[in-house]
């Protein structure tokens, strides 16, 4: 069964200055990860804002993902949706598009009890033949997996893992040491990735390898050699970065970061450009340590 493991990159989405889905872009932008040595790539997570595109957008962006990573790393594609039906008939879709593994964010803006997401994942495990990673994030969805929840489905071989992003350590542990030993724990936090290794996590999703991407493979990589010294030295270089995306919109904070390392992804999709000069003049200032 497919394993997620070491340092995947939430891929930023290039577009166009009138919003556009930039394929040119995006292709080089995930070409220059790949080489950074990311082991991952994962089009239309929270930073790829899968939020803001269509079907029919969705589906071109993760074919051109796909197409670009030619095989080099596995490829993560996000299909979940608010409905359990658009989730199925998306995730079907991407299986069949070449794509490794799904994630499949909970529901959103719907308040959905425990039992409610056992009956949405286990529908779409039974209907979708993919290792499915289940994605946790309830300050953006409203809606947290509970660990016995991930321990009922986990019944479903299928489902192989969760990203936590609640910033909750304990709850990764939970994850970790409470359900079964076979799922992939992944932090979703950047600032809990050594942590939740030396806790049994298998890698991470890390939104700042968009910007940092030799940075944060090297938490990964010196954690995997032994060096712990090194691999917390890594870890605690990514604060002042932490710091800015706290100004704004997290991912969108990502997206023009990247844009001011010099990589041409152009802007976020309103309303949630970053537009703040003040979060601009603090990047400047984080490019210079």
């Amino acid at each position: 069964m497919f394993k997620a493991e070491g340092l995947i990159t939430p891929v930023v989405t290039a577009l166009t200055e009138n919003e556009k889905f930039n394929k040119e872009e995006y292709q080089n932008f995930i070409d220059h990860l790949i080489k950074a040595g990311v082991s991952g790539i994962f089009p239309l997570g929270t930073n790829g804002e899968f939020y803001a595109f269509s079907t029919a957008e969705k589906l071109k962006i993760i074919e051109a993902a796909v197409e670009a990573v030619n095989g080099r790393v596995p490829v993560y594609a996000g299909t979940g949706c608010v409905t359990t039906r658009e989730t199925i008939e998306l995730s079907r879709t991407a299986a069949s598009m070449g794509v490794d593994c799904l994630s499949i964010i909970t529901p959103y803006f719907v308040k959905a009890s425990q039992a409610d997401l056992i009956e949405h994942y286990s529908a779409i495990a039974q209907q979708v033949d993919m290792p499915i990673l289940l994605y946790n994030i309830p300050a953006r969805t409203g809606n947290s997996i509970e660990y016995k929840t991930v321990k009922t489905l986990a019944q479903y071989e299928n489902i192989i893992g969760i990203k936590d992003s609640s910033g909750n350590f304990d709850n990764m542990l939970k994850y970790i040491e409470n359900t079964d030993p076979r799922l992939c724990v992944l932090a979703g936090s950047d600032s809990l990735i050594l942590w939740a290794l030396m806790a049994g996590g298998s890698g991470a999703i890390s939104g700042c390898s968009n910007v940092f991407p030799e940075l944060m493979v090297a938490i990964y990589t010196h954690w995997k050699a032994g060096n712990i010294e090194k691999a917390n030295e890594a870890q605690k270089a990514i604060r002042p970065f932490r710091n800015v995306m706290q100004m704004g919109n997290p991912n969108s904070v990502v997206k023009l970061a990247v844009n001011m390392r010099g990589y041409h992804v152009g802007p976020a999709r309103q309303p949630s450009n970053c537009t703040d000069p003040a979060i601009r003049k603090a990047l400047e200032d984080v490019f210079k340590l």
